[in-house]
């Protein structure tokens, strides 16, 4: 197992180490005051507006799942709170695969990206953040029905088939993502990778099944509303953690629509604000659209186009036989008769055989490092599936150990060598396999020869479920796609460095209610050294206000925040929200009270 701190929460704990890779350290202490600052305005922010407008009570969820309005939250005192209702958490770098962030939400544990976005991005970022992943998904997972649906949608989506170009998507998306949180990015370079994206949303061909669910995710987990089509509440984490969109998606110029299966058509592009959301009744709806959607996916269909699906998607995945074998590897041919019923299935590359998704012993990419083909179907003339067949069908056949056969299958693929072992589970044949052995097809083709070593003959009349990733994958050690786009950690010059000093006085004095007399120098340090700067003024005149000190320094600080939210429109709202709430506090944000 690869080692990572489990919080001691029981969901974290059984994370497999295909999923453990992609989990970072939280690093709290590498959080500036700055960072706490973002947190502790959109969090005030988000309260003030979102108690009327969220479905689920925003400080109690908050609460419940181990966070504050004031503290960036810590990933152990989570992890001891969702515990509680069965959940975990654990960070990660940014964008992790699609495939791998379903199947975290399949064991029950939230992924939560370590960074914080950047105060110029206080309102919304494209990029995963701890504001966005805590204070978007956590407060509403203590609700039963919806946790059950959120885990129930990670395991059909971690079965999802993608393709290609979604994993040239998904490092555009991770690359802009990056680029926009990197305050010294190149306003040229961020262009390009808006364009990328674009080109590759563009260029997607057909969604595949990833892609398809992916829009279903987007509109319930991501931007979910529920109740009317005219009074919606919201429950969607992208919402819940945007304190622009939260409130101009309840504007009538963003269209509600009922949420059911037809939503798949609506595409999404996360660096714009949504044109449309879709409105759910309950929360029971969203898992019979899930159930519908889910009985197209090539893991409940399985056959021929299921293969097909799998063979574009050119990375590992896994057909299951009628037997219960399961076959993982990268699909690259297939036999399909004129019913389009599979005939044959290769692999091409290390590929392993399992049953119940733990490998077969022997089975392994070491045992199958060139590939992998076998028949499919029914042998000719027999009533009975191979798979099914007990001791005294074998022998009237003689598939005997130690002695030689020729079996016949409908298609025409016939299979001429000496039995060497019969593998046979739950009263299933899974495996037969052969020594001096000959594969031919009716046209005379050879697939394998004598020379080639033992032959292991696949057992089942059809191919029942196809789905993306090995079945035991541990044992396949498949190292999942870890994208190779990292971030840049740049370092503070002296004048950002005593910014974030001057956050921190302001903070200090806010906790402990002393060195009040300071306001008026950092206020200097601020209007001289900082114009830039708005969300630390926003601090001072909030103190000044709660202790009703200091009424002139208290004109002055928002004279002067008022004169840069004239001249600044991209400040405009965030000022003028800011002081409103310092005008108007609706209570005291503090957790304890809730508990």
């Amino acid at each position: 197992m690869i080692e990572i701190d489990d919080f001691k929460n029981p969901q974290v704990k059984k994370l497999p180490n295909h999923l453990r890779q992609y989990i970072v350290a939280q690093n709290y202490d590498h959080y500036s005051p700055i960072d706490h600052a973002v947190w502790r305005y959109v969090m005030r922010q988000n309260y003030s507006y979102l108690k009327d407008v969220a479905y689920y009570p925003y400080i109690k969820g908050l609460a419940r799942a181990g966070l504050s309005i004031e503290n960036i939250p810590d990933l152990q005192t989570m992890n001891h709170n969702l515990a509680k209702i069965g959940w975990g958490a654990v960070t990660v770098d940014g964008f992790i695969p699609p495939v791998a962030f379903m199947e975290f939400q399949a064991y029950q544990v939230l992924v939560i990206a370590a960074d914080i976005r950047q105060i110029n991005h206080i309102a919304y970022t494209p990029a995963p953040d701890i504001i966005h992943e805590s204070a978007g998904h956590a407060p509403i997972i203590a609700d039963e029905a919806y946790n059950r649906y959120l885990s129930y949608f990670g395991a059909i989506g971690a079965k999802a088939m993608f393709s290609s170009k979604d994993h040239q998507l998904y490092e555009a998306i991770r690359n802009l993502s990056i680029l926009k949180e990197d305050a010294h990015a190149h306003p040229a370079d961020i262009k390009k990778a808006e364009n990328k994206v674009a080109f590759c949303q563009e260029n997607l061909g057909d969604p595949s099944e990833m892609a398809l669910l992916s829009r279903l995710h987007w509109y319930t987990v991501e931007y979910g509303l529920i109740g009317t089509l005219e009074s919606p509440k919201i429950y969607g984490a992208g919402l819940l953690s945007s304190i622009g969109e939260s409130a101009s998606c309840m504007k009538n110029d963003v269209k509600k629509l009922w949420y059911n299966l037809d939503t798949v058509n609506y595409a999404y592009d996360i660096t714009k604000t949504q044109p449309q959301l879709f409105v759910t009744p309950n929360f029971e709806n969203l898992v019979n659209v899930l159930e519908a959607f889910a009985d197209t996916m090539a893991f409940r269909k399985g056959g021929a186009e299921s293969i097909l699906k799998a063979i574009e998607c050119k990375k590992t995945c896994t057909a299951v036989y009628s037997s219960g074998l399961q076959i993982s590897g990268v699909f690259t041919d297939i036999g399909i008769s004129k019913n389009d019923e599979v005939l044959f299935i290769k692999t091409t590359g290390a590929s392993a055989l399992s049953h119940k998704n733990k490998q077969l012993a022997n089975h392994g990419k070491e045992n199958h490092k060139n590939g992998f083909s076998s028949p499919v179907g029914k042998l000719k003339n027999q009533e009975k599936s191979l798979e099914d067949f007990d001791a005294q069908d074998l022998e009237a056949l003689n598939i005997i150990i130690g002695d030689k056969c020729s079996l016949e299958f409908e298609s025409g693929t016939i299979v001429k060598g000496k039995t060497t072992s019969i593998l046979k589970e739950d009263n299933k044949i899974l495996l037969i396999s052969f020594e001096d052995c000959t594969v031919t097809t009716k046209e005379n083709q050879t697939l394998f020869k004598p020379g080639w070593g033992a032959f292991d003959m696949a057992v089942g009349e059809k191919i029942v479920s196809v789905y993306c990733g090995a079945a035991d994958k541990d044992a396949f050690e498949e190292i999942a796609h870890v994208s190779k786009t990292s971030k840049k950690i740049p370092e503070r010059s002296k004048k950002e460095t005593e910014l974030h000093q001057l956050y921190a006085q302001t903070r200090k004095i806010r906790e402990n209610d002393t060195a009040l007399e300071k306001l008026e120098e950092i206020f200097t340090q601020l209007k001289t050294k900082h114009r830039e700067d708005w969300l630390c003024s926003i601090e001072l005149l909030e103190i000044l206000r709660q202790h009703q000190l200091n009424i002139s320094l208290q004109k002055e600080i928002k004279i002067y925040l008022e004169m840069k939210a004239s001249n600044q429109s991209e400040l405009k709202k965030l000022i003028v929200d800011g002081i409103k709430l310092i005008d108007n506090p609706v209570i005291q944000l503090t957790i304890k009270e809730q508990n």
